[in-house]
């Protein structure tokens, strides 16, 4: 193990952000230099803090099984490489996950039951990221090659994990990707000032180098139909997300200048990248209000300020957190407590306890106003308005950031006969296959809206699952089972 005291004689500390001027200036990375760069200076005291337990519920906290007290240890010791070897043994972008994961396996750390956790998500990219300064990372081509054929539809994280553990197995795979360029939300939902789009082009780069072929620009159902998919490859793998975003059905909805939050950020995206947008979405000089306080809303905020926008409103139903654990939600669960995101931070205000009643417009047709009412958890799961309490405030421009609510399988059920749970995603058996034979789905597609970390282990799983049907068996690790219902957050 590391110090066997460093948890008791170093207090978690925190990288330094840009300043909040500064950064939202542009659309590079809130830390300078990265965040591995901003841990740097404080990574050896913060991997020593890790107690290496008798049971390390970190590993009961993250769905991929990172093995995180070695790593720990290894980077103490000043190890790097071998560090690099634990942490890619159980996940294929830790530089993704160092970044955008909300880190429940902090949440499960023995030393937060009554501390401060391990701050692992930091030492987590700053091993990936120095493995990729020192050259570590080198594209893992197979020796040989089976012969069978997979198809990847997305390229998503869950997408990406598939394909890269099944190339390394030696079956050729291709990846189809509706988007101009691979990547999935990854590179068209994630905004810059949290992950450059370079830090997913080194990756993409090192998969063409181990043989995984990537096929952009196409539709599945469109430009090809899901049964010719089916009858060209000897496995298809349907990773392609959740991505029917949940609608507010309220007076005036029909005005102009209400957006969902994956017509609005994508197109940012582009540009910050230097592309041109026709048409596009910009908040300069308006009102914005984003309906919804999770991830996607956090990423409207910071979008819409560096925009420009004239004021920033995040509207929430549920009731603000407490800065402390609830009695119902104990160690080592992910709780439902007080945080404030990177955009946050930079600016708005963020009103909770808040539902939409009704949007109202100008003559002209466009959204102007919106009226909320304050609501109160009615004690049956649902929420009542309190009397009285209706607002109106401005709003020229509505970002509905609510979350999705199943994948776009229509094609899959009426071309293939896939079948849906109740949920309306994807169902599957316990090797991600589906019930149509050689058919298999994982990531959000199958389990519903979910996180990074859980797309890639499902990922890896599937893989698991494809190459023991095309191979009769297989050596591919299997983090997890499929899991119907989506981590609490």
């Amino acid at each position: 193990m590391a110090d066997p005291r460093g948890f008791m004689k170093y207090p978690r500390e925190h990288p330094e952000r840009r300043d909040v001027q500064e950064r939202v200036q542009d659309w590079n990375e809130v830390y300078p230099g990265g965040p591995a760069a901003a841990f740097l200076p404080i990574i050896s005291t913060q991997a020593a803090r890790c107690m290496d337990c008798g049971i390390p519920f970190c590993h009961q906290g993250c769905p991929l099984g990172n093995i995180i007290p070695e790593w720990n240890d290894l980077v103490w010791r000043d190890d790097w490489q071998a560090a690099s070897d634990r942490l890619h043994a159980t996940n294929n972008f830790p530089e993704f996950t160092g970044r955008l994961c909300p880190a429940p396996c902090e949440t499960a750390c023995v030393v937060g039951i009554n501390g401060d956790p391990v701050a692992i998500k930091g030492i987590e990219v700053s091993i990936a990221e120095r493995a990729w300064d020192d050259r570590y990372i080198e594209p893992q081509a197979p020796d040989w090659h089976t012969g069978y054929t997979v198809a990847v539809v997305g390229s998503g994280p869950a997408g990406l994990a598939a394909a890269q553990q099944l190339t390394r197995v030696g079956h050729t795979v291709a990846v189809f990707e509706r988007a101009d360029a691979p990547g999935g939300l990854l590179r068209y939902g994630i905004p810059e000032f949290k992950m450059e789009k370079s830090v997913l082009d080194r990756r993409i780069h090192q998969m063409k180098d181990e043989g995984t072929l990537f096929r952009t620009g196409v539709t599945i159902g469109k430009d090809i139909t899901w049964s010719q998919l089916k009858s060209r490859y000897d496995a298809v793998v349907v990773a392609m997300g959740s991505t029917k975003p949940r609608d507010l059905p309220a007076v005036g909805r029909e005005f102009e200048g209400i957006h969902f939050a994956m017509d609005y950020l994508p197109q940012a995206n582009r540009v910050a990248r230097g592309r041109t947008v026709e048409n596009q979405i910009v908040a300069t000089d308006k009102h914005v209000v984003v309906i919804g306080g999770g991830d996607t809303g956090s990423d409207c905020i910071g979008t819409a300020l560096r925009q420009g926008a004239a004021s920033v409103t995040q509207l929430e139903i549920f009731p603000a957190p407490g800065q402390d654990r609830p009695a119902n939600q104990p160690w080592p669960t992910y709780p439902a407590v007080w945080r404030v995101s990177t955009s946050q931070e930079e600016g708005g205000q963020r009103v909770f306890e808040a539902s939409t009643t009704e949007f109202i417009g100008d003559d002209e047709g466009h959204v102007r106003q919106l009226r909320f009412v304050e609501v109160k958890p009615n004690g049956s799961g649902g929420f009542a308005p309190v009397d009285g309490s209706e607002k109106v405030i401005p709003a020229d421009m509505v970002v509905l950031a609510m979350g999705f609510v199943g994948p776009e399988a229509e094609g899959l059920v009426d071309e293939l006969g896939v079948s849906l749970d109740r949920r309306g995603n994807v169902a599957r058996d316990d090797s991600y296959m589906t019930n149509v034979e050689g058919v298999f789905s994982c990531g959000d597609t199958g389990r519903g809206q979910s996180l990074i970390v859980w797309a890639i282990a499902e990922g890896r799983s599937c893989a698991a699952g494809v190459d023991a049907f095309l191979s009769g068996s297989t050596k591919l690790p299997r983090p997890i089972g499929p899991q119907v219902r989506p981590i609490s957050l």
